[in-house]
């Protein structure tokens, strides 16, 4: 099995990594860009047998390592292959 996780920060944290580049985008002349937000995009090859058992692993993963419950939040989809 094989999951994407997307992980990016709560509502109201600053992303400045986002903030940066929405401006380089104005500069350049890219205009009508509101909001940019930066996250991650995380595949993982799984070993399992079951989509639960991957849902375990992918959450246990994120809540432990991954993703920082102070400021982030994630979403992840789990595909069989």
């Amino acid at each position: 099995m094989k999951a994407i996780i997307f992980i990016n920060y709560k509502e109201g944290i600053l992303d400045p990594e986002g903030v940066t580049i929405s401006k380089a985008l104005d500069n350049m002349g890219i205009n009508g860009i509101n909001e940019l937000s930066v996250g991650k995009c995380i595949e993982m090859n799984l070993d399992c047998s079951s989509k639960d058992e991957a849902k375990k692993i992918v959450e246990a993963s994120c809540d432990k390592l991954l993703a920082n419950p102070n400021t982030e939040t994630y979403k992840y989809k789990i595909m069989e292959e």
